[in-house]
């Protein structure tokens, strides 16, 4: 980030104010704004000078480390010094490396009682037969396979310009790569979960779903009279339509049928408590676990109280941070649940010679977060301080009040995919270095983690939780901005994503291709 622009819209710096010391254990400090080489500063009473530049939300050595000895952030591990690091030096990948850490786990020896729903702020939703309420009312158009993506894409956009009924939000395509050349097992039924999941979904007031009509992934797998919402989802492949511009003639006069019902919905007040929040991160910083992450955990600790539910993703994320979720654990059994996906996930990386650490991408770095464990404890601040209800695999349906955890991967657009085929009718995701992703049918509010990003991306981002480094707004303030604002977006506002257009919808793939 332009170190001249973080100058210009931060707090005059001092030497008390220019880093930021985040735990008493820790020995290391955050530069809030570029600390040259030489600057003297004040860090709880103590005097240190800076023996080179630290970049912005870099960190500086606060006292001797020897080689070998841990560097701790948060007042955890977050790696072993390379070589002795001096007060002043900067701290990073150069002089900081990764261990993998092992940990006496502490398991709850009670059960913690689920979160009941109670007297709650109210938004605009569509109450749907299973209970849910959508935060949209779209027709959905989703592809069996890549084989019919692009008709779905040319169905959906048939619509564009045409004149909706004003409770129709749209229809949106759901095209992917997957489908066929699967391993028929795991791989397979994942997917097909999924697709159930987007069909299903509480923003989806009806369907169809297309097939070419030869692949492994056949319609019928999603159809039936027992299908969830079974009179507002059509079946159709290319094969039996005609082709391509059969298929597009054939479900357009079925959207036709359907937009008839959608129309007839309306938004009707519903407590906060039927919010399904899915939290999420990407191109974080090293601010996004001093602003943007405690605040949407701010968040998420208000909706948990409500009975409401928050659902953390990302297990390549939580990896190094797992020991403080097993702590939170409602019982032992969800506990064990969260670290049967860390292990699976090691396991799943190792078939392919990789490495938790291979997460941090080179933007990661650039912000000044050095591996995978200090983006971990910065990552899992966004789901708050609230007891861990449960543990859900990828695109599981969420059922449970509270704080959920679900198996994904770190890859935004695979994890927004899942946390929605989840249930997810809200997502909120947080960055640093600036995202521009969205999703077809659920709203996704963007969290800047400093005013830069915000400033430089201001079409992509809702919410400036930069404003906390600067020192104009506290933690909780940010956190109860983006309740509100989340209750506004729930009642229909428009975050930028959707105005923008962002459909980014990529399935999770675990098996090989055949």
């Amino acid at each position: 980030m332009p170190q001249e622009m973080l100058l210009e819209i931060a707090k005059l710096p001092t030497a008390e104010n220019s880093v930021i010391h985040l735990h008493a254990a820790d020995n290391v400090a955050i530069a809030r704004v570029p600390v040259s080489a030489g600057t003297e500063l004040k860090v709880d009473g103590q005097t240190l000078v800076a023996r080179e530049s630290i970049p912005a939300g870099h960190k500086i050595a606060l006292a001797v480390i020897p080689r070998g000895e841990v560097v701790r952030r948060y007042g955890q591990v977050i790696g072993r010094a390379k070589d002795d690091i001096h007060p002043g030096h900067h701290v990073h990948t150069h002089n900081l490396a990764f261990e993998e850490l092992h940990f006496d786990y502490e398991f709850p020896t009670g059960e913690t009682a689920l979160p009941a729903r109670r007297a709650a702020p109210t938004f605009l939703g569509y109450p749907r037969e299973d209970g849910s309420v959508g935060t949209r009312n779209y027709i959905a158009v989703v592809a069996a396979s890549n084989c019919a993506a692009h008709t779905a894409e040319l169905i959906a956009h048939s619509f564009d310009g045409a004149s909706l009924p004003a409770n129709v939000d749209g229809v949106v395509a759901f095209p992917h790569g997957e489908g066929c050349g699967h391993t028929i097992g795991p791989d397979t039924e994942q997917l097909r979960r999924t697709l159930a999941g987007v069909l299903a979904h509480p923003n989806v007031s009806a369907a169809v779903i297309l097939g070419l009509g030869c692949e492994v992934n056949q319609i019928e797998h999603y159809l039936g009279p027992n299908a969830p919402r079974a009179s507002r989802l059509v079946g159709m492949t290319l094969q039996s339509s005609g082709g391509t511009r059969g298929a597009v003639a054939a479900a357009r006069a079925e959207i036709a049928r359907l937009m008839e019902h959608c129309a007839a919905e309306q938004r009707v007040e519903a407590p906060a408590s039927r919010i399904v929040l899915g939290l999420n991160c990407g191109g974080s910083d090293s601010f996004s676990g001093i602003t943007a992450n405690p605040a949407l955990g701010v968040c998420s600790d208000m909706l948990s109280e409500i009975g409401a539910s928050v659902v953390l993703a990302e297990t390549t994320e939580i990896f190094g941070a797992e020991h403080l979720l097993v702590r939170r654990a409602r019982n032992r059994q969800v506990a064990e649940k969260l670290l049967s996906f860390v292990q699976g996930y090691k396991q799943y990386l190792i078939r392919f010679a990789g490495s938790f650490n291979d997460n941090p991408s080179p933007g990661n770095k650039e912000g000044g977060l050095t591996n995978i464990l200090e983006k971990s404890l910065g990552a899992v601040a966004k789901a708050g301080t609230s007891p861990l209800t449960d543990a859900v695999d990828y695109a599981e349906p969420v059922r449970t009040p509270g704080f959920v955890f679900m198996n994904t991967p770190g890859y935004d657009p695979v994890s927004l995919t899942g946390l929605a085929a989840g249930g997810c009718n809200l997502i909120a995701f947080t960055t640093g270095r600036g995202s521009a992703i969205g999703f077809p049918s659920v709203p996704v509010l963007k969290i800047a983690s400093n005013t830069v990003t915000y400033r430089r991306m201001q079409d992509n981002m809702d919410i400036n939780a930069g404003a906390i480094a600067d020192g104009d707004k506290s933690v909780q303030d940010v956190g109860r901005e983006i309740f509100d604002m989340l209750l506004r977006v729930a009642s229909g506002e428009k975050t930028c994503a959707e105005r923008l257009g962002h459909h980014e919808f990529v399935p999770w793939r675990i098996g090989p291709v055949l």
